[in-house]
Protein backbone atom coordinates (compact mmCIF):
# COMPACT_ATOMS: atom_id res chain seq x y z
CA UNK A 1 0.00 0.00 0.00
CA UNK A 2 1.26 4.08 -0.59
CA UNK A 3 -0.85 6.90 0.68
CA UNK A 4 0.36 9.54 -1.07
CA UNK A 5 -0.26 13.60 0.19
CA UNK A 6 -1.63 11.63 3.62
CA UNK A 7 -1.17 12.90 6.69
CA UNK A 8 -1.29 11.58 10.64
CA UNK A 9 -1.42 12.82 13.81
CA UNK A 10 1.70 11.67 15.79
CA UNK A 11 -0.95 9.91 18.32
CA UNK A 12 -2.93 8.44 15.68
CA UNK A 13 -6.02 9.96 16.43
CA UNK A 14 -6.44 11.58 13.12
CA UNK A 15 -5.23 10.74 9.03
CA UNK A 16 -5.90 13.37 6.40
CA UNK A 17 -5.68 13.05 2.86
CA UNK A 18 -4.07 16.44 1.44
CA UNK A 19 -6.03 18.72 -1.06
CA UNK A 20 -4.12 21.35 -2.64
CA UNK A 21 -5.58 24.59 -2.24
CA UNK A 22 -8.64 23.15 0.27
CA UNK A 23 -7.47 25.00 3.72
CA UNK A 24 -4.51 22.44 4.29
CA UNK A 25 -2.21 24.88 5.84
CA UNK A 26 -4.99 24.84 8.43
CA UNK A 27 -5.85 21.47 8.58
CA UNK A 28 -1.76 20.48 9.21
CA UNK A 29 -2.00 22.76 12.01
CA UNK A 30 -4.95 21.96 13.51
CA UNK A 31 -3.43 18.48 13.57
CA UNK A 32 -0.28 19.43 15.05
CA UNK A 33 -1.98 21.68 18.00
CA UNK A 34 -4.04 18.50 19.20
CA UNK A 35 -0.84 16.58 19.70
CA UNK A 36 1.06 19.58 21.19
CA UNK A 37 -0.57 22.25 22.65
CA UNK A 38 1.18 24.53 20.20
CA UNK A 39 1.24 25.64 16.73
CA UNK A 40 4.12 24.77 14.42
CA UNK A 41 6.48 27.90 14.05
CA UNK A 42 6.93 28.26 9.96
CA UNK A 43 4.94 26.94 7.48
CA UNK A 44 3.24 23.23 8.13
CA UNK A 45 4.26 22.09 4.83
CA UNK A 46 7.80 21.95 5.59
CA UNK A 47 7.39 20.43 8.67
CA UNK A 48 9.88 17.43 9.14
CA UNK A 49 8.94 16.15 12.48
CA UNK A 50 5.32 16.62 15.00
CA UNK A 51 3.22 14.95 12.53
CA UNK A 52 3.26 11.68 10.13
CA UNK A 53 3.75 12.30 6.26
CA UNK A 54 3.77 9.88 3.51
CA UNK A 55 6.77 11.68 2.66
CA UNK A 56 8.46 11.05 5.47
CA UNK A 57 10.22 7.44 5.30
CA UNK A 58 9.97 7.00 9.02
CA UNK A 59 6.29 8.22 8.46
CA UNK A 60 5.18 4.90 6.18
CA UNK A 61 4.45 2.29 8.77
CA UNK A 62 2.31 3.86 11.08
CA UNK A 63 0.07 5.66 8.26
CA UNK A 64 0.04 2.39 6.33
CA UNK A 65 -0.57 0.51 10.02
CA UNK A 66 -3.83 2.58 10.94
CA UNK A 67 -5.12 3.10 7.85
CA UNK A 68 -5.22 -0.96 7.75
CA UNK A 69 -6.90 -0.77 10.88
CA UNK A 70 -9.07 2.05 10.15
CA UNK A 71 -8.22 3.04 14.02
CA UNK A 72 -8.19 6.86 13.32
CA UNK A 73 -10.36 9.23 12.05
CA UNK A 74 -9.78 9.77 8.24
CA UNK A 75 -10.86 12.61 6.20
CA UNK A 76 -10.56 15.39 3.91
CA UNK A 77 -11.93 18.87 2.96
CA UNK A 78 -13.22 19.76 -0.49
CA UNK A 79 -13.56 22.99 -2.13
CA UNK A 80 -15.54 24.71 -5.39
CA UNK A 81 -13.93 24.08 -8.43
CA UNK A 82 -14.29 27.43 -9.84
CA UNK A 83 -12.54 28.94 -6.44
CA UNK A 84 -9.81 26.28 -6.43
CA UNK A 85 -8.47 27.09 -10.19
CA UNK A 86 -8.67 30.75 -9.67
CA UNK A 87 -6.83 30.37 -6.38
CA UNK A 88 -4.17 28.31 -7.95
CA UNK A 89 -4.06 31.12 -11.01
CA UNK A 90 -3.70 33.71 -7.98
CA UNK A 91 -0.96 32.19 -5.90
CA UNK A 92 1.56 29.99 -8.20
CA UNK A 93 0.97 31.67 -11.43
CA UNK A 94 0.71 35.64 -10.67
CA UNK A 95 2.26 35.32 -7.35
CA UNK A 96 5.66 35.50 -5.66
CA UNK A 97 6.51 32.41 -3.88
CA UNK A 98 7.60 31.94 -0.30
CA UNK A 99 11.76 32.01 -1.43
CA UNK A 100 11.33 35.09 -3.24
CA UNK A 101 11.13 33.60 -6.85
CA UNK A 102 8.20 32.33 -9.08
CA UNK A 103 6.56 28.96 -8.88
CA UNK A 104 8.80 26.03 -10.49
CA UNK A 105 11.54 28.03 -11.92
CA UNK A 106 10.91 28.65 -15.35
CA UNK A 107 7.20 27.67 -15.61
CA UNK A 108 5.74 31.39 -15.65
CA UNK A 109 7.83 32.36 -18.93
CA UNK A 110 6.92 29.25 -20.34
CA UNK A 111 3.85 30.05 -20.32
CA UNK A 112 4.15 33.85 -21.06
CA UNK A 113 5.70 32.75 -23.96
CA UNK A 114 3.41 29.91 -25.51
CA UNK A 115 0.15 31.10 -24.11
CA UNK A 116 0.33 34.59 -24.09
CA UNK A 117 -0.64 34.86 -20.21
CA UNK A 118 0.61 38.08 -18.50
CA UNK A 119 1.32 37.97 -14.61
CA UNK A 120 2.56 41.09 -13.71
CA UNK A 121 4.99 41.89 -10.88
CA UNK A 122 5.15 43.82 -7.58
CA UNK A 123 6.71 46.47 -9.55
CA UNK A 124 3.54 47.08 -11.38
CA UNK A 125 1.43 46.10 -8.51
CA UNK A 126 0.56 43.26 -10.78
CA UNK A 127 -1.32 45.57 -13.19
CA UNK A 128 -2.38 43.03 -16.13
CA UNK A 129 -5.91 41.83 -17.41
CA UNK A 130 -6.44 39.29 -15.19
CA UNK A 131 -9.98 37.78 -16.94
CA UNK A 132 -7.90 37.62 -19.95
CA UNK A 133 -4.65 36.06 -18.90
CA UNK A 134 -6.78 33.40 -16.43
CA UNK A 135 -8.48 32.41 -19.02
CA UNK A 136 -5.48 31.43 -21.44
CA UNK A 137 -4.08 29.98 -18.09
CA UNK A 138 -7.13 27.45 -17.95
CA UNK A 139 -6.22 26.02 -21.44
CA UNK A 140 -2.51 25.32 -20.54
CA UNK A 141 -4.24 23.79 -17.32
CA UNK A 142 -6.19 21.43 -19.27
CA UNK A 143 -3.72 20.44 -22.25
CA UNK A 144 -1.45 19.38 -18.63
CA UNK A 145 -4.31 16.99 -17.58
CA UNK A 146 -5.60 16.08 -20.83
CA UNK A 147 -2.84 15.62 -22.36
CA UNK A 148 0.27 16.13 -19.74
CA UNK A 149 1.62 18.51 -22.39
CA UNK A 150 3.75 20.90 -21.69
CA UNK A 151 4.27 19.17 -18.54
CA UNK A 152 2.71 16.97 -16.03
CA UNK A 153 -0.44 18.21 -14.04
CA UNK A 154 0.53 20.22 -10.95
CA UNK A 155 -1.22 19.33 -7.90
CA UNK A 156 -2.73 22.52 -7.35
CA UNK A 157 -4.86 22.51 -10.14
CA UNK A 158 -5.43 18.86 -11.22
CA UNK A 159 -8.79 17.28 -9.68
CA UNK A 160 -9.80 16.98 -6.05
CA UNK A 161 -11.18 13.31 -7.17
CA UNK A 162 -8.23 12.49 -8.34
CA UNK A 163 -6.11 13.11 -5.04
CA UNK A 164 -8.89 11.83 -3.15
CA UNK A 165 -9.47 8.66 -5.29
CA UNK A 166 -5.35 7.43 -4.78
CA UNK A 167 -6.18 6.86 -0.89
CA UNK A 168 -9.41 4.52 -1.98
CA UNK A 169 -8.15 2.85 -4.58
CA UNK A 170 -4.43 2.12 -2.21
CA UNK A 171 -7.31 0.69 0.59
CA UNK A 172 -8.22 3.52 2.39
CA UNK A 173 -11.50 4.81 3.75
CA UNK A 174 -12.81 8.09 4.40
CA UNK A 175 -14.79 9.00 7.93
CA UNK A 176 -15.81 12.35 6.89
CA UNK A 177 -15.02 14.58 3.44
CA UNK A 178 -16.17 18.39 4.80
CA UNK A 179 -16.20 21.23 2.72
CA UNK A 180 -13.32 24.60 2.88
CA UNK A 181 -16.69 26.94 2.74
CA UNK A 182 -18.31 25.29 5.80
CA UNK A 183 -14.74 24.90 7.47
CA UNK A 184 -15.44 25.28 11.03
CA UNK A 185 -18.65 23.23 11.31
CA UNK A 186 -16.81 20.38 9.12
CA UNK A 187 -13.44 20.26 11.55
CA UNK A 188 -14.97 20.41 14.39
CA UNK A 189 -16.88 17.45 13.28
CA UNK A 190 -13.66 15.64 12.87
CA UNK A 191 -12.46 17.26 16.11
CA UNK A 192 -15.21 15.52 18.10
CA UNK A 193 -15.12 11.93 17.12
CA UNK A 194 -11.60 12.01 17.45
CA UNK A 195 -9.78 11.07 20.47
CA UNK A 196 -6.96 13.82 20.95
CA UNK A 197 -4.90 15.06 23.99
CA UNK A 198 -5.46 18.59 23.41
CA UNK A 199 -8.47 19.69 23.08
CA UNK A 200 -9.12 22.45 20.18
CA UNK A 201 -12.21 24.61 19.17
CA UNK A 202 -11.93 25.73 15.58
CA UNK A 203 -13.11 29.06 16.48
CA UNK A 204 -10.26 29.56 18.31
CA UNK A 205 -7.92 28.97 15.07
CA UNK A 206 -6.41 31.30 13.19
CA UNK A 207 -5.64 31.12 9.30
CA UNK A 208 -2.95 29.79 8.14
CA UNK A 209 -3.00 30.84 4.55
CA UNK A 210 0.44 30.52 3.54
CA UNK A 211 -0.31 31.94 0.06
CA UNK A 212 -2.24 35.14 0.91
CA UNK A 213 -0.43 38.79 0.21
CA UNK A 214 2.02 37.15 -2.42
CA UNK A 215 0.20 37.97 -5.21
CA UNK A 216 -2.28 39.81 -7.02
CA UNK A 217 -5.92 40.50 -4.92
CA UNK A 218 -8.95 38.89 -7.50
CA UNK A 219 -10.46 42.04 -9.25
CA UNK A 220 -13.44 40.75 -10.75
CA UNK A 221 -16.87 38.28 -9.25
CA UNK A 222 -15.87 34.53 -9.99
CA UNK A 223 -18.36 34.54 -13.03
CA UNK A 224 -16.33 37.30 -14.89
CA UNK A 225 -13.77 34.93 -15.56
CA UNK A 226 -15.78 31.87 -16.99
CA UNK A 227 -17.20 32.58 -20.38
CA UNK A 228 -18.88 29.92 -22.13
CA UNK A 229 -15.22 28.32 -23.58
CA UNK A 230 -14.17 28.72 -19.92
CA UNK A 231 -16.84 26.76 -18.46
CA UNK A 232 -16.78 24.20 -21.25
CA UNK A 233 -13.34 23.53 -20.19
CA UNK A 234 -13.99 23.71 -16.35
CA UNK A 235 -16.68 20.48 -17.15
CA UNK A 236 -14.01 18.88 -19.34
CA UNK A 237 -11.42 19.19 -16.65
CA UNK A 238 -13.20 19.44 -13.38
CA UNK A 239 -16.91 17.20 -13.70
CA UNK A 240 -16.58 14.65 -11.22
CA UNK A 241 -15.48 16.72 -8.62
CA UNK A 242 -18.48 19.04 -9.51
CA UNK A 243 -20.68 15.89 -9.11
CA UNK A 244 -19.16 13.67 -6.36
CA UNK A 245 -18.61 17.20 -4.28
CA UNK A 246 -22.12 18.87 -5.24
CA UNK A 247 -20.86 22.24 -6.08
CA UNK A 248 -23.25 24.39 -8.81
CA UNK A 249 -21.79 24.05 -11.87
CA UNK A 250 -24.25 26.89 -13.63
CA UNK A 251 -23.60 28.93 -11.06
CA UNK A 252 -20.02 30.14 -10.42
CA UNK A 253 -20.91 32.56 -8.33
CA UNK A 254 -22.50 29.86 -5.97
CA UNK A 255 -19.63 29.08 -3.84
CA UNK A 256 -21.62 26.72 -1.50
CA UNK A 257 -22.34 23.41 -2.59
CA UNK A 258 -25.69 22.08 -2.88
CA UNK A 259 -26.28 19.17 -0.97
CA UNK A 260 -23.75 16.92 1.26
CA UNK A 261 -21.07 14.29 0.36
CA UNK A 262 -22.54 11.07 -0.25
CA UNK A 263 -19.07 9.11 1.17
CA UNK A 264 -20.82 5.55 -0.26
CA UNK A 265 -20.88 6.97 -3.76
CA UNK A 266 -17.34 8.93 -3.34
CA UNK A 267 -15.76 5.26 -2.43
CA UNK A 268 -17.92 3.84 -5.11
CA UNK A 269 -17.10 6.02 -7.99
CA UNK A 270 -13.56 6.70 -7.10
CA UNK A 271 -12.28 3.07 -5.72
CA UNK A 272 -12.34 1.55 -9.31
Amino acid sequence: MAFPGTWMTESESMVYRVVPKCACSTIGQIMFHSDHGRYYDGDIHDAQEGLHKWSLEHSHAPIERVVRARSAVTFTCVRNPYARVLSSFFDKICGIQRNGKRYRGNLVPQLIQKYGIEVGSPEDDFDFDQIKSFRRFLLFARDTIRWRRPMEPDIHWSAMSGHISTFIVNGGRYDQIFFTERFDEGMQAVLDEAQTPVDLNVKDVPRFNESEGHGPKRRHKVSEYFDDLSRHLMWEIYKRDFQLFKYDFDDPDNKFPTAEVDLAEVHAKLGR
